[in-house]
């Protein structure tokens, strides 16, 4: 071939290629560019090019005869060389980055994307790995918003075989924090005013960064009124102005304030509430002992239980109110250095005890309805919250009462007569006999006289005597040493219950209203079946059943019904100023 004298192509062009390592970064030279394809063709002057995509070039557009750095994989399985200007870029820069950086060195990047455990950031053209825990101070919820973000941190981990880099943008955080807190506590005072922004929010308070170091806003200290949950009034990431209440250095905690900017509504309190001022207050809260009424904003006062209704039994104030009630209260004491204002509900009310003289005076017969029974008497409601004592004693004239239910039961509709009223111990004292004559004052005298002869029954025996049934609600005692004229052990020797008998009237006392009585005889037809029916008993009998008869005595006495009882205040005073003293059992005529 002309142009080699003697040297052939072949070998010239041999000698013209140059040995390219596989590993290595390498010149080449743009061949061509092909838009359509979307590759870069390269001679990087060995036997073959390689092809390099267009999108790792940049938004630059390569141009044929330019000469760029690659990296050169070797010869794929089609003799084309594996190129890779991408990688190439890499490699400069972990070079680049391995020789002017070292471990605890700060840099920046720009965060790329997040992968396993963290995030891979972009540091001077290599890709590090932030973990997701050194993402912030606290632990991020979503380490994605930091995505495209420039950052700065600090390398804490350098690894030349593996290419690695590990990087903390909390410990650079971290340093700084500390440096600002030492700063600010070296100038914060209590009382100053201090910017800050709300860094975490509690049940109890929120957190304000002031700046190096955390303050704590209690939720008592956020305002002066009623605040349910600080989220009420702020929000993270929220800046805010707050007043520095307390600094404790050796803990380094710091108490803020934001209501103490203000004036407390305290100030000037008992001129704009004097005690025994009537004003108009909304339910806030409830609790189980009273109501929290607000005044105004900062100002609450408690309505306690027993100051809501002069008369009404409550159990719990939400019977009488509920949270936003709008209610009349008046001031009854403000203790200025707890911040305390007791209210009192009834006192702007009327109070009904003072009109039930006028209203019941003595001697008014009243209808009501029977409340409550107790050993000593029945409580007869007059009107909605105003009971009267019906006391047993007052019930009958002459019947023997052992407890009030057997004249009246719970629920019964009365007619009464007011016999006392008593408005500073809260006591009306009512009468069920005064509604008809004393029989002892006219009747019983008039038809009864010593020396009488009367029939009637046996209706109750006593160790000490039978009382006799001689009329309707009337009975007489004839003693047991009125029933024979020799010495008797027991009255049933002579006679049995329900048995009919003659006595004769020995003694009418009007004045302790008895009726003494004496035996003359049980001689009635009428009285042979109980007769027959005691004699039958055998002694033998009667001691074998006497055990069975106790126990089935005892039995019934458990099961037996007893009237309710249950107590108020005003009744259990009621019961201590009642005479109780006379005993129904004992020996006396009547």
């Amino acid at each position: 071939m002309v142009g080699f004298e003697g040297e052939s192509f072949s070998e010239k062009l041999t000698s013209s290629i140059v040995p390219v390592q596989s590993g290595t970064i390498v010149q080449a030279k743009v061949d061509s560019v092909d838009q359509r394809t979307g590759f870069v063709v390269l001679d990087i002057g060995g036997k073959s090019e390689g092809a390099i995509p267009l999108a790792e070039f940049g938004e630059e557009l390569p141009e044929p005869g330019q000469v760029f750095e690659v990296y050169y994989d070797g010869l794929g399985d089609d003799d084309t060389a594996q190129l890779s200007k991408r990688r190439a870029d890499r490699l400069r820069a972990w070079k680049r980055l391995a020789e002017t950086h070292n471990e605890g060195d700060e840099v920046q990047g720009v965060c790329q994307r997040k992968i396993k455990g963290g995030l891979l950031v972009d540091v001077e053209g290599v890709h590090v790995f932030l973990p997701a825990s050194q993402v912030n101070l606290r632990r991020t919820h979503d380490i994605s918003d930091f995505i495209g973000e420039p950052i700065r941190a600090r390398i804490i981990k350098i690894d030349p075989e593996r290419m690695n880099v590990v990087i903390s943008r909390r410990k650079l955080l971290e340093e700084e924090r500390q440096k600002m807190k030492e700063e600010l506590l070296k100038d914060i005072q209590e009382g100053q005013i201090r910017t800050g922004v709300i860094k975490n929010i509690a049940d109890f308070g929120v957190f304000v960064d002031l700046g190096g170091i955390d303050g704590l806003l209690h939720i008592t200290d956020m305002s002066w009124g009623r605040v349910r949950h600080p989220s009420e009034m702020v929000e993270i990431g929220q800046e805010i102005e707050v007043k520095v209440l307390r600094v404790d250095f050796e803990r380094e905690r710091i108490a803020l304030g934001l209501k103490q900017k203000m004036a407390s509504p305290w100030d000037g309190i008992e001129e704009r509430y004097p005690v025994n001022s009537k004003h108009v207050g909304e339910v806030v809260n409830i609790m189980s002992y009273g109501a929290f009424v607000k005044l105004e904003d900062g100002v609450e006062g408690l309505v306690h239980i027993s100051e809501m209704s002069w008369t009404r039994r409550i159990n719990h104030p939400s019977e009488i109110v509920k949270p936003g009630d709008k209610v009349e209260v008046v001031v009854l004491e403000i203790d200025m250095e707890k911040q305390e204002i007791s209210l009192g509900m009834k006192q702007a009310e009327t109070n009904p005890w003072d009109l039930v003289e006028e209203q019941y005076p003595i001697g008014t017969v009243i209808e009501g309805q029977v409340r409550n029974l107790t050993t000593y008497g029945a409580f007869v409601e007059i009107e909605e919250g105003i009971d009267g004592l019906l006391h047993v004693s007052d019930m009958s004239w002459t019947k023997k009462i052992s407890h009030p239910s057997e004249m009246v039961k719970k629920g019964d509709k009365l007619r009464c007569v007011v016999l006392s009223v008593d408005t500073q111990k809260k006591r009306i004292a009512l009468g069920l006999k005064q509604l008809s004559a004393d029989p002892w004052m006219e009747m019983i005298p008039k038809n009864y006289h010593v020396g009488d002869l009367l029939s009637g029954y046996a209706t109750k025996i006593t160790n000490f005597g039978v009382f006799v049934k001689l009329e309707e609600d009337l009975e007489g005692l004839l003693h047991i040493s009125e029933l024979a004229d020799h010495k008797i052990e027991s009255p049933e020797e002579v006679v049995k219950p329900g048995m009919k008998i003659e006595v004769r009237v020995i003694r009418v006392d009007e004045e302790e209203r008895k009726i003494g009585l004496s035996f003359v005889h049980a001689d009635f037809e009428e009285n042979e079946a109980i007769l027959s029916a005691a004699e039958k008993a055998a002694p033998a009998e009667v001691e074998e059943a006497a055990p069975a008869e106790k126990a089935a005595a005892e039995a019934n006495a458990e099961e037996e019904p007893k009237a309710e009882v249950s107590e108020t205040p005003a009744e259990a005073d009621a019961a201590e100023s009642t005479d109780e003293s006379a005993d129904p059992e004992s020996p006396k005529e009547g």
